[in-house]
């Protein structure tokens, strides 16, 4: 499953990406923001990343910005199903393309597909003291439930409260302008 956006191509990441992805993620900045990701991130942790089954109702991509040249790898965007049965929305972006709107561009485009899926609910999360990431989610839709729990943190090695959200999707959220492509 493909999406595109007006700056970005979301696709399934690839063994030959390994080197971008890499050098994208490897910034213990964004690492520490991530429940999943290690600290240090080597290339081994790319390839494994990259040959994880990605199932058809939990897809994950990698974000390219598909303007000014040469696609560059900017992000990584997906839905997984939890261990409680709900579908959480995760990303991350790399520092250098941080305030561009990119995660936002690229959320809206994993909810019309969510939707698409059949998924009438995602839910997320950021860690508190990563406040940005709660505005690129309100922006997409998602509202604050009021719980802060604490969810362990692989780049950090420990628990690290984190504020939740959820987004009910039988409605529309502003970012739906991508346009979705089945492959």
């Amino acid at each position: 499953m493909f999406a595109v956006t007006p700056r970005l191509l979301l696709r399934p990441g690839w063994p030959e990406d390994a080197p971008a992805l890499n050098q994208a993620i490897n910034d213990k900045a964004i690492i520490s923001n991530l429940a999943r990701a290690p600290w240090p991130y080597a290339m081994s942790d790319a390839h494994k990343f990259l040959s994880l089954p990605n199932e058809a109702s939990g897809p994950r991509w990698l974000i390219f910005q598909r303007q000014g040249g040469a696609p560059m790898l900017v992000g990584c965007i997906g839905i997984d199903r939890m261990e409680s049965g709900d579908v959480e929305l995760g990303y991350w972006i790399g520092r250098d393309h941080w305030g561009r709107g990119f995660a936002t561009e690229a959320g809206g485009a994993v909810l019309q597909n969510a939707r698409s899926l059949g998924h009438q609910k995602l839910v997320a999360s950021h860690f508190i003291d990563n406040p940005v990431s709660g505005s690129v989610l309100r922006k997409l839709g998602f509202q604050p439930t009021g719980q802060t729990v604490p969810r362990f943190s692989l780049g950090r090695d420990g628990l690290v409260d984190a504020v939740e959200y959820v987004c009910m999707l039988g409605t529309k959220t502003r970012t739906d302008h991508a346009e979705s492509l089945a492959a």
